[in-house]
Formats: C-alpha cells, sequence, structure tokens
C-alpha cells in the first residue's frame, strides 16, 4: 500500500479563479524518496502543503500518515532560540520528557554535524547550518514522511553537495519516506527515487531513477537530467 496517494486532487485557493491544482493522481511507497519539479507557479508547493496538512483540496482524496513533518527554506529556525532549543520544539510539543528531548535532539543534531554548535544562535550559524538545524528539528519527532520545501534553494554549490550526502546517508540509514521540491533537475536527479515534474497544477510525467549514488559523476547521470531536462521546457 502507498503511504501517500493522490487521487483526482484539485485546489483552488478562495483569492484565485485560476486552479493551483488539478486532477492529481499519483503515489509514494514507504520509504521512497520523490522530488517534484516544475516552473514557478505550476503547483509543486501546493502539492507540499497539501501532504502537510496545511492546505484542504477543495476535490479529490488524499490519503497519508498522521505524523509528518516538515523542513522549510533556510531552516526557519526562530532567532531567540538556542541551535538546541529550536531542534527540540517539536518533541516539546508533542510532550516528551527532558531526557528523551536531550537524548534524541543530541543524536539528530551529531547526524547533522551540529552537535557542537548546540549553544548558539541562529544569527551565529551559516545557511547551511542554519538547514542542518531545521533537518534535525524534522527528524527529531520521528516522522513516517519528511517533507522539505527547496531546503538547499540559497545555498552555495559545495555547501549543497554535503549536505546532499548528508541527507542521502541519513534517509538511507533510516528509511524514511521523503518527498522534496526543488527547482534544479540536476539536484532532483541526484537524490530521489523518482521525479515528477508538474506542469499547469498537474503531473506532467514521472521519470523513475535507478542510478548508484554517488550519482553526479556518472555518465547517466547527466542522460537522465537531459531526458527531464527536454521534457520540461518542451
Amino acid at each position: 500500500m502507498p503511504v501517500i496517494e493522490f487521487k483526482n486532487v484539485g485546489m483552488i485557493y478562495p483569492e484565485e479563479t485560476r486552479p493551483a491544482l488539478r486532477n492529481v493522481t499519483f503515489s509514494v511507497a514507504e520509504g521512497e524518496f520523490i522530488c517534484l519539479v516544475g516552473a514557478s507557479g505550476c503547483g509543486k508547493t501546493t502539492m507540499l502543503k497539501l501532504i502537510a496538512g496545511l492546505e484542504r483540496p477543495t476535490e479529490g482524496a488524499i490519503t497519508k500518515p498522521e505524523h509528518i513533518a516538515m523542513a522549510f527554506q533556510q531552516g526557519a529556525l526562530f532567532p531567540w532560540l538556542t541551535v538546541f532549543e529550536n531542534a527540540a520544539l517539536g518533541l516539546r510539543q508533542k510532550g516528551a520528557n527532558e531526557s528523551e528531548v536531550s537524548r534524541v535532539v543530541e543524536k539528530e543534531l551529531r547526524a547533522m554535524n551540529m552537535h557542537a554548535y548546540q549553544a548558539k544562535y541562529p544569527a551565529d550559524l551559516s545557511g547551511g547550518q542554519r538547514q542542518r538545524v531545521g533537518i534535525a528539528r524534522a527528524l527529531a519527532v520521528d516522522p513516517q514522511v519528511l517533507l522539505l520545501d527547496e531546503p538547499f534553494s540559497a545555498l552555495d554549490p559545495k555547501t549543497t553537495a554535503e549536505l546532499h550526502d548528508d541527507l542521502i546517508a541519513i534517509w538511507r540509514e533510516t528509511k524514511k519516506t521523503i518527498v522534496m521540491v526543488s527547482h534544479l533537475i540536476e539536484e532532483a536527479v541526484s537524490l530521489a527515487d523518482r521525479v515528477i515534474l508538474m506542469r499547469d497544477g498537474t503531473v506532467d510525467a514521472i521519470f523513475p531513477v535507478d542510478l548508484p549514488y554517488p550519482r553526479r559523476e556518472s555518465e547517466n547521470f547527466h542522460h537522465d537530467v537531459m531526458r527531464i531536462r527536454r521534457e520540461f521546457f518542451r
């Protein structure tokens, strides 16, 4: 059974006349890494909000698990809280006791190479470090599905590549289901099991990616990128 399933889903925002999504049907298997790509305004972020429960569809049906966490662009950290306190927010909202909070948060900060920075504030961190904390916070609540909204869009290429490696390592270890929005085809192919191309508010094409990691240096990587790029620009 799929862990996420959209059936003929449509979405129109109250202030709009044009639908943000129309007749979207697709599913995500447990443990799968999916990446949504497409031009601005194609419906990628709306899809993520529907999965997160931040919006409700105006038509169709969505099946999804209860435990979902989301990491936003640039980490979306509270500037008055330390790294540890930011990463602990979700757990504390769930009512975890302090010993559990300490154990889990330290574990996730170590996984994201941020344990040494736990007493610092977001203003003291680089963009990549803030994003690491945001991902650690999302993973700390042990979600069934991890959502990522263009998490690396504001980072330099070296930091992005390092975070890609860390994310793949965590995904392969935890076997979490991940749905990510990206504006870069290269990024999608380097990370995902399947790349879903959105166009005009619906699923235009789905591309399986069956390449060993790391992917960027292989000839087949460039072949898959060009295959999706041709469809993107048609």
